[in-house]
């Protein structure tokens, strides 16, 4: 199984925002369960600069993110992304970019808190106590 995992679930992990990083714990130790998670390479450079100002240390955030990196891959972000996310012309840019990112890396699930965000995609969008639901009913 392959997991896209959006920018605010790694964010809730990783500045220990309760309640949410604890099914985000969660989510992201399935790595160590043979599911694959993916981030986009656009949402590292968010997700470094979202840390950075929060831990007003450099070293800090980049500890971090080293962490979470021992469990996702980075789906890349070339310029066909982003022209598939300009195409796509959802509201949010940036997840448009997220999904576009994904379509070729041929994800199960998209997991997030923020379920609308992702309105108009094409595969199952869950938030993660729904896809701990999901994969607790397999």
């Amino acid at each position: 199984m392959r997991i896209f995992v959006d920018a605010n679930v790694a964010l809730d992990v990783l500045l220990e925002r309760h309640p949410h990083c604890i099914s985000g714990t969660q989510i992201l130790g399935l790595s160590r369960g043979g599911i694959e998670l993916f981030i986009s390479a656009s949402t590292v450079t968010d997700i470094y600069y979202i840390l950075h100002k929060n831990q007003k240390s450099k070293a800090a955030a980049v500890n971090l993110l080293k962490n979470l990196l021992t469990s996702v891959d980075i789906a890349a972000v070339t310029g066909s992304e982003i022209r598939r996310a300009i195409d796509l012309a959802w509201g949010d840019f940036e997840d448009a970019v997220q999904y576009a990112a994904r379509e070729n890396i041929n994800v199960d699930y998209i997991v997030t808190r923020n379920t609308s965000d992702f309105d108009s995609a094409v595969l199952p969008v869950v938030t993660p106590d729904e896809l701990l639901n999901i994969l607790v009913a397999n």
